[in-house]
């Protein structure tokens, strides 16, 4: 029984196809490099052009990059299809792609609010229906939804985005509900900032300073802490664990 659960076993993505979205950069591109060094096929989705380089730039052969808007209806549907004609198949998907536009309430304009959720949250959910056959057929097919401590705390000019991260929430949840019957296991992870290039940008100076102080640990996270957080739920140490949040906060929503 122990044999079934040694590391290297259950970390081995050799053979594997991980699909996932916003993979040209910052999070998703550390996601997409920790599979890549545990043997997986890449399939990277972003809306910029640089996504091809940043799949050429992966560890191993045989990656494959696509460009697209996935908040357009139907182009959840052409990135999946171009995917298994061209990998073969869907064994990981991992929903990471995102934005975050920020203002008060009462400032936020209506393409402020339709775009975060277009991005944030009826994209992930188009892209897991889009992907369910392949999935399925997997057998043992896992989902990663990357959320936010924004999901669970109100943060000031973040209407948009915590009310699209909560909803992903819910989504991760319904559909490890009704997708478990097909072993297709759904996860989600709630980061903290992240010190991506873009958040070292965001959170420099005073604002940053100020934030790390509300964090219990004192720091920001690393995009690697979200990326083997990824590979662990989409491992096969992580099979009894569905409609689950894994916060990486650093205490910051127990205070």
């Amino acid at each position: 029984m122990m044999d079934n659960y040694s590391f290297e076993k259950v970390f081995d993505m050799t053979g594997k196809v991980v699909l996932v979205t916003g993979g040209a950069m910052g999070i998703g591109n550390a996601i997409a490099n920790a599979f890549a060094q545990r043997g997986a096929r890449l399939a990277l989705a972003d809306l910029s052009p640089t996504v091809s380089e940043a799949a050429a730039r992966l560890p191993g052969k045989g990656h494959f990059s696509i460009v697209a808007d996935i908040s357009v209806p139907g182009e959840a549907d052409r990135v999946v299809a171009a995917v298994v004609e061209e990998l073969g198949g869907i064994d990981v998907l991992v929903n990471n792609a995102g934005v975050a536009m920020l203002d008060s309430a009462e400032k936020l304009t209506d393409e402020m609010w339709d775009r975060t959720i277009a991005v944030n949250l009826s994209a992930p959910f188009r892209m897991a229906r889009a992907a369910f056959q392949a999935l399925k057929k997997s057998g043992s097919g896992r989902i990663v939804n990357i959320a936010s401590q924004a999901a669970s705390i109100a943060l000031d000019k973040h209407v948009a985005y915590c009310t699209s991260k909560a909803g992903v929430l819910g989504l991760t949840r319904v559909l490890a509900a009704e997708w478990a019957q097909y072993g297709i296991t759904v996860a989600s992870i709630s980061p903290t900032v992240v010190e991506t290039e873009l958040g070292r940008r965001a959170w420099a100076g005073e604002v940053g300073a100020a934030m790390k102080r509300k964090i219990p640990t004192g720091r920001f996270a690393q995009p690697e802490e979200i990326a083997l957080a990824a590979l662990y739920l989409a491992s096969g140490a992580a099979g009894m664990i569905t409609g689950a949040d894994l916060m990486i906060d650093g205490g910051y929503t127990m205070v």
